[in-house]
């Protein structure tokens, strides 16, 4: 998500706290927090399925390997 769309968002946050919102910025609001909670989860998804843990014994366990799945990433984010 680019910088001008999480700007969007505080803007209408607090014009939502300061005078209200009209109904057709309710709905961009609503969009743009989706969309922000979506990149969000991807953004964590990936750095998960990144992570290698050593073992005692020495050997590497990849956790993205183990418990994610890089094609049902999408459908465990909920």
């Amino acid at each position: 998500m680019d910088d001008k769309k999480v700007a969007r968002i505080n803007e209408l946050y607090h014009k939502a706290k300061d005078v209200g919102l009209t109904e057709e910025e309710r709905k961009e609001q609503k969009v743009l927090r989706k969309e922000y909670v979506e990149s969000f989860k991807a953004n964590l998804r990936s750095q998960l399925n990144n992570i290698s843990i050593e073992e005692a014994d020495g050997s590497i366990t990849d956790l993205g390997e183990k418990y994610g799945s890089k094609e049902t990433d999408k459908n465990n984010c909920s």
